[in-house]
């Protein structure tokens, strides 16, 4: 058997029917190995970052595991975004790279290149995969992969990479005299180290719920990575407790559901950080506590609660918020046996604490200032797209002011899924990632919502969307700039708004739209915005929607540095935030300049 064979074999044999490639001819023997099969088939994608924020998605939305592929040298290293956005947000994929034949390849002679695209691509990515290898000894290919995907998919899941010469992929080869990776030692030890939560750290738990009267869990990305939301919603529902979400967090628990009171952190509602900042007891669930969650003074975070950290990552526990109880765990597992042991568990009258948290989402809806924009307020905007979306669709963010208007006021429905770069940050990423997502889903729009810079990023994967006829929704929220960034600067740098506006452009969308085949319109009101979202919705295949935004449209409220998360610009008055707020608050005099 061919080499190559066996690796598209393997691939498929996992339950992943696409791989997302841009070839090249260090890759051609494992493209050809895909040909006349009918259990896989290739994405031809038009830049390898694009081929690794698809894999991405597919692997988010089938919760296994995503493959993309490149050839040697720029095709490799153009995925290491993609390989990166994985890494720091526990995605499991495969990533596999061609390289030059083993008989020209440099290895640890002194010289920069031997052989014609000739790059280290798994010392590059070491420090951003679980597993990065480079394939020389044909005979241990099942080892390499088995170890590979056992990797990417175990305890905090993440990428991980092989690295092909191409003199290996088309090697003849036994499998039936393969060595296997489960049958070795290391396999044995990794399986005996499984964290687990102990029975003590449950009751004590329980005992800490007992005694909370103003609970809060904060549900990180960690829930939908450990495949917990439906855990997670049982526990809800046994206690009452209110959610409050984490960025990644947001598709854990329905935003239509009672419980939930939206986004906390630097970006985050002004009433969700007012339920977190006032609660006496935080169950953190699989969240690492970024800074744009705790604000740069952790010291003022839930200061008033005691907190319980469950993260299967031993790493992350106590290293950037000291908690009461940190428990290395796996959510799902913690879920599992702490919804089993409250079987009987009396729910308390939590209602005083809800209908106080309700008067905060009443009081303090998040939008601008009414007249600030004349024509689109983006967080109305995002209430109303919410609202056309139906039950199952999946929501692609990408990077910028977009996605925080998005993960402020889209409001999701049951089974609707939102993917979202987090750690990373790429712009560009939603496109690809809307491209990967469509392709699992059936009878389900894919939204992909992005703004004018993130949009052009990998603009070119719309051909590849139109070639597979992908429901593709694109939203592209168009203010003229890079208004993320300039909105900082108008903070921090005097309004000095070189790059985002200063020497920063766009071209007509819509054309661009038109020129791939794609129906398009524009959004200029927001009294039009019903109709054109409704039509767009109901086109068979993609659409493109452009929604016209004032240049000056910022993202409110906003956690400045050194403050409580609590106390959010536009800032309240002192006398109202403290009529407000359970606690006492952070004085002004000592916040630091």
């Amino acid at each position: 058997m061919k080499l190559s064979d066996y690796v598209i074999d393997f691939i498929a044999k996992r339950g992943v029917a696409h791989i997302f490639e841009f070839i090249g001819g260090a890759i051609t023997h494992l493209i050809d190995s895909t040909v006349d099969r009918d259990d896989i088939r290739c994405i031809s994608v038009h830049h390898e970052q694009s081929g690794a924020f698809a894999a991405e998605a597919y692997a988010r939305m089938n919760g296994r595991l995503g493959v993309a592929m490149a050839t040697s040298g720029p095709g490799a290293l153009n995925m290491v975004t993609g390989i990166g956005s994985c890494w720091f947000d526990s995605v499991p994929c495969l990533f596999i790279t061609g390289q030059v034949n083993t008989y020209e390849y440099k290895f640890d002679r002194p010289v920069r290149q031997i052989g014609f695209q000739e790059t280290d691509i798994v010392s590059v990515v070491k420090p951003l995969t679980k597993y990065a290898e480079l394939v020389v000894d044909a005979g241990m290919i099942r080892w390499h992969l088995e170890k590979a995907v056992y990797l990417a998919q175990s305890a905090r899941p993440g990428p991980v990479l092989l690295d092909i010469p191409m003199n290996i992929q088309r090697t003849r080869i036994d499998p039936d005299n393969l060595a296997s990776f489960f049958d070795s030692d290391e396999y044995r030890q990794l399986e005996s180290c499984r964290p687990s939560c102990s029975a003590a750290q449950i009751e004590e738990v329980i005992q800490m719920i007992r005694a909370a009267r103003r609970p809060v869990i904060l549900a990180g990305g960690g829930v939908r990575t450990a495949s917990a939301t439906s855990d997670l919603r049982t526990l809800v529902e046994q206690t009452g407790i209110p959610v409050v979400f984490t960025l990644m967090g947001l598709d854990a628990l329905p935003g239509d559901h009672p419980a939930s009171f939206g986004m906390i952190g630097a970006y985050g509602n002004r009433y969700s950080n007012m339920t977190l900042a006032n609660s006496d007891l935080l169950l953190i669930l699989g969240s690492r506590l970024d800074t744009r969650q705790t604000g740069t003074r952790p010291d003022t975070f839930a200061r008033a609660a005691k907190k319980i950290h469950v993260d299967v990552d031993l790493n992350e526990l106590n290293a950037k918020l000291p908690v009461d109880l940190a428990i290395h765990c796996d959510v799902r597992d913690f879920l599992t046996r702490i919804c089993s042991a409250l079987s009987d568990y009396n729910k308390p009258d939590l209602s005083d604490w809800l209908t106080l948290l309700a008067g905060y989402r009443a009081k303090y809806p998040t939008r601008s200032r009414e007249g600030e924009f004349a024509s689109i307020e983006p967080n109305r905007f995002m209430e109303i797209l919410s609202g056309h979306c139906a039950i199952g669709d999946v929501i692609c963010l990408d990077v910028g002011q977009n996605q925080m208007w998005a993960a402020q006021s889209f409001k999701l429905k049951d089974r609707q899924r939102m993917l979202i770069s987090g750690g990373m940050g790429a712009m560009g990423f939603s496109l690809p990632a809307a491209m990967g997502a469509a392709l699992l889903e059936s009878g389900n729009n894919v939204v992909s919502i992005s703004g004018d810079g993130g949009i052009q990023v990998n603009i070119q994967d719309m051909e590849t969307i139109v070639n597979h006829r992908l429901p593709v929704k694109i939203f592209v929220l168009n203010n003229g700039c890079l208004g993320m960034v300039r909105q900082f600067q108008d903070m921090y740098f005097g309004g000095r708004q070189q790059s985002t506006v200063v020497g920063y452009g766009c071209p007509n969308l819509v054309k661009i739209a038109e020129a791939y085949g794609v129906p398009a319109f524009v959004i200029d009101s927001i009294s039009g915005a019903d109709e054109i979202i409704a039509r767009a919705l109901q086109i068979e295949g993609p659409a493109f929607v452009e929604v016209k935004l004032e240049q000056a449209t910022c993202v409110n409220p906003k956690l400045v540095v050194n403050r409580p998360i609590e106390d959010m610009s536009p800032h309240l008055e002192r006398d109202e935030l403290a009529r407000e707020m359970l606690i006492d608050l952070v004085e002004v005099e000592d916040v630091p300049k």
